[in-house]
């Protein structure tokens, strides 16, 4: 049976850093309160607005941290930050671990497995809440990985407000266990396939920790 303990984030707290892929939400957010709080010390109207603008700044700022992380040595390791949502038997032997993700968590997803990317393709479609059924037909990026236990399938799926995912490696490049692959801005979802015979070691409602939470049993 698999285990309900949490895996604990290892951040470099000095390590932190923004997302790649963010500055379209973020440079007007931050540009926005720098400037009504120059200008509030003359304007009312400018006044009023910083308050509000300063906030979903700092919001924005914490969204997209991409904190440095320890990665921990496993045969698969969580490629999400979230809390798993389903542990699905497939047709074909593989069991599909879906991870949900909320606007708080860190948005950068990372490589489950070192390999090679085979593929990076992205699927248009709509863009209801990822823990919703009818997620299956989100907007979505599907990707494969040659690893040393075979295809590897991982999906990010875009919610209701994730409007954009953002894959930072083509087609062709060699990845290590845990590195930044891409970003999901705000709420959404990632599933990972496992191989047939690779038992899952994390259970429904457990949190996981991108890069540091093993979701296979060794």
């Amino acid at each position: 049976m698999p285990h309900s303990q949490t895996s604990a984030p290892r951040d470099s707290r000095a390590g932190v850093r923004l997302a790649r892929g963010a500055s379209p939400w973020l440079f007007p957010t931050v540009a926005t309160a720098a400037l009504s709080l120059v200008r509030a010390r003359k304007s009312g109207a400018a006044k009023a607005v910083a308050v509000p603008a300063t906030a979903l700044a700092a919001g924005m700022l914490w969204f997209f941290r991409d904190p440095e992380r320890e990665i921990t040595q496993g045969r698969v390791i969580s490629p999400a930050d979230g809390v798993v949502q389903s542990i699905m038997p497939w047709k074909d032997g593989r069991t599909r671990v879906a991870i949900f993700m909320s606007p708080l968590n860190v948005h950068v997803n990372r490589a489950p497995l070192a390999g090679t990317v085979t593929s990076v393709e992205h699927i248009p479609g709509g863009f209801v809440p990822a823990f919703n059924k009818e997620s299956e037909n989100n907007e979505r990026v599907v990707w494969h990985f040659d690893t040393e236990l075979g295809d590897i399938e991982m999906i990010q799926i875009a919610g209701a407000v994730a409007r954009r995912i953002v894959p930072y490696v083509p087609q062709g490049t060699k990845v290590e266990q845990g590195e930044r692959i891409g970003l999901i801005r705000f709420g959404s979802r990632v599933d990972i396939y496992l191989p047939e015979g690779v038992e899952v070691d994390v259970e429904v409602g457990q949190k996981t920790v991108a890069g540091v939470t093993r979701i296979d049993r060794g």
